[in-house]
């Protein structure tokens, strides 16, 4: 029988580590409580920690083993240093496994092999992470979500409802509940008649000063409304930029009426392949919310 390898042990440098992890946790978890996030703190602060400070004192078995450990660390500091700006931290988790990874795949794969031109695989890398850093191009970073809801209620009865303009209304998708996805605090605003404006406030959080947005009638017709963005100061700027939205709505039949929201944004985060879908998700899921919001239901 082959004889199993013994555990790995703790070593003085898991403890020191795990030490350096306590006293910053504690830094921030006394900044918080002082600037009156209090209620916050033991979820964006001390259970990050803690669960780092295990991950510290718990020595990999194998190379990926020790690359998730350290990945994993990371991230957890990284979420309590954003407070409740974690949500960063959660979606870019996925992208930044899938590198440590792959580059420790690829490193096994070059130790194992006696041919020296397979080091060449481990720059190749780079290449996907590339787009938006100013060495290789943006992929379409114009991208639009369309939204459709069929309501109990005749068109003429729609279009009333849409003159009173959005108010908040509750959370119902789980994605952004879970998320913490930062979404109206506050509307005001009424009327579908050009130059009519509807104003989305947002509350201030770790992710930055709340802002506002505040969307314009542009054209309306009969079943049609279109709007411009005509100022965005709101926290979701750092990640799209607001372009132009429409609303369309038509009878199904006496009883119910189709609407369709179209929203167009330019897409702030890079790469294409990992980030484009992951919005297109969330914005879609945002649509919905808004339609929530003008109580067509």
């Amino acid at each position: 029988m082959t004889e199993q390898a013994p555990p790995p042990r703790r070593t003085r440098a898991n403890w020191m580590l795990a030490g350096l992890i306590g006293a910053f946790g504690l830094v921030v978890f006394s900044t918080a409580v002082h600037d009156g996030r209090a209620d916050s703190a033991l979820l964006f602060v001390a259970l990050p920690v803690l669960l780092a400070a295990a991950l510290a004192l718990t020595p990999g078995r194998t190379s990926h083993g020790r690359v998730f450990v350290t990945t994993t660390i990371a991230l957890l500091l990284a979420a309590v240093a954003l407070h409740e700006g974690a949500i960063c931290v959660v979606l870019a988790a996925p992208l930044v496994y899938a590198m440590a990874h792959g580059a420790m795949a690829l490193i096994n794969l070059v130790r194992r092999s006696s041919r020296t031109y397979s080091v060449i695989l481990v720059p190749l890398l780079l290449v996907p992470g590339l787009e938006g850093s100013g060495i290789g191009p943006r992929i379409a970073p114009e991208q639009s979500v369309e939204v459709v809801r069929v309501v109990a209620l005749p068109a003429d009865a729609v279009a009333a409802g849409l003159a009173a303009g959005p108010r908040p209304a509750p959370v119902r998708s789980p994605a952004l509940r879970l998320l913490g996805v930062p979404l109206p605090g506050h509307v005001t605003g009424a009327g579908l008649d050009p130059g009519d404006r509807w104003t989305f406030g947002y509350h201030g959080s770790a992710h930055g000063p709340g802002g506002h947005l505040v969307a314009e009638v542009a054209t309306t017709a009969p079943g049609h409304l279109a709007f411009r963005f005509v100022e965005d100061t709101s926290i979701t700027g750092r990640w799209f930029t607001w372009q132009r939205a429409g609303l369309r709505w038509r009878a199904v039949d006496a009883g119910h009426t189709e609407i369709r929201l179209t929203v167009a944004y330019r897409r702030g985060l890079d790469p294409s392949w990992y980030f484009g879908p992951l919005q297109d998700v969330l914005l879609d899921q945002g649509g919905g919310h808004l339609l929530d919001m003008l109580a067509l239901r």
